[in-house]
């Protein structure tokens, strides 16, 4: 009987996991951290050492207040730059107080103050700059989300913690870069504790707009207490309640967005760890070829590799499940896609 269960069970694997590529990309289409469609010009020219598409697309964001965007924007091109900086210094030299180039070079030290021993001593000569970055436009939060996390690795206590925080929410209350700043600060790792970051993560949900990204803030949580450990337990059932309400976000957007990419790719780790694999595999399929690094970084020196390992494994577990009259449907939730989107920060 045991022989006749594992030869069964091989048979289902054998047959099911093929029929749960339905709707995956083939290994060789995904990428990771892929730009959007207004990012990828600019950093093809950034690699050219031209920094004028860079500059139009922050005060594109800046001018038309999309603030979402432009915190994205500006992170991915400090981020570029770290390696490949000659555009920006040649930005910089061309107008030192434009308040998009500002931007860039504050979060540009902020990384690399977060990077090197001496962090403290770093981040501290940093922040005259982050201040020049915020005056350049008082209307922006997009400083106060880097003085966020500048506060975070200056050992910066609650009050004065909380004084940024009223000043990024007053400029724009449902940011979420600004939210995941603040997590991040009252996480266990940090200055919190578990339970900290869910009563924070929880009412913020709640009270964010329809389709906001903020109400996928408890799935964050969810994310740190399953890495962090340590700590009183978190309950099962808030758990998947933070991953519940992070699956009814990601069903608002289309699948193979860009845009909510991280979150999908979050809430594909978290439930995994859960050990929800049909969830799971639903939002691999959603993800479509748009690879995020975090949270793989935090897990694999190699993000792409253990993305694709875990997918293979995440099928696997559903095909274990299935029965062999059981039909997989044959989705393809990313045939909008077409071809291999350039990726030029990796």
């Amino acid at each position: 009987m045991a022989l006749l269960r594992a030869i069964l069970r091989t048979a289902r694997m054998a047959r099911n996991t093929s029929c749960l590529a339905a709707g995956l990309p083939a290994d060789e289409e995904v990428l990771l951290d892929a730009p959007d469609h207004r990012l990828g010009p600019a950093l093809v020219a950034a690699a050219r050492g031209e920094y004028a598409p860079a500059a139009e697309l922050l005060a594109t964001t800046r001018e038309s207040a999309q603030w979402e965007n432009r915190d994205r924007y500006a992170m991915r091109l400090a981020a570029f730059a770290r390696s490949r900086g000659e555009w920006l210094r040649e930005w910089q030299a061309a107008d030192p107080h434009d308040p998009d180039v500002l931007l860039v070079r504050a979060e540009l030290a902020v990384r690399r103050g977060w990077e090197s021993p001496a962090r403290v001593e770093l981040l501290r000569e940093v922040g005259p700059l982050i201040m020049s970055a915020a005056e350049g436009d008082p209307r922006d939060p997009v400083p106060w989300r880097i003085a966020l996390d500048h506060a975070r690795g200056t050992n910066v206590g609650h009050t004065e913690f909380e004084q940024l925080w009223t000043e990024a929410v007053r400029r724009s209350p449902h940011h979420y870069g600004c939210h995941v700043a603040a997590l991040q600060y009252l996480s266990a790792a940090w200055y919190g504790s578990h339970s900290e970051c869910f009563d924070f993560a929880e009412p913020a949900a709640q009270d964010a707009l329809a389709g906001s990204l903020v109400q996928a803030l408890p799935v964050r949580a969810a994310f740190a207490y399953l890495t962090e450990g340590g700590g009183p337990e978190v309950p099962r059932e808030r758990l998947d309640a933070a991953a519940d309400l992070a699956i009814s976000v990601s069903a608002a957007y289309a699948a193979a967005d860009p845009w909510p990419a991280e979150v999908r790719n979050l809430l594909a780790y978290v439930l995994v760890r859960l050990e929800r694999w049909q969830d799971a595999l639903e939002q691999l399929r959603l993800i479509g070829p748009y690879v995020t690094s975090f949270p793989w970084d935090r897990v694999s020196e190699d993000p792409l590799d253990r993305f694709l390992e875990l997918r293979d494994g995440v099928r696997m577990e559903v095909a274990s499940g299935l029965s062999l009259r059981d039909r997989v449907p044959d989705r393809h939730p990313w045939s909008g896609h077409r071809g291999r989107v350039p990726s030029f920060d990796h």
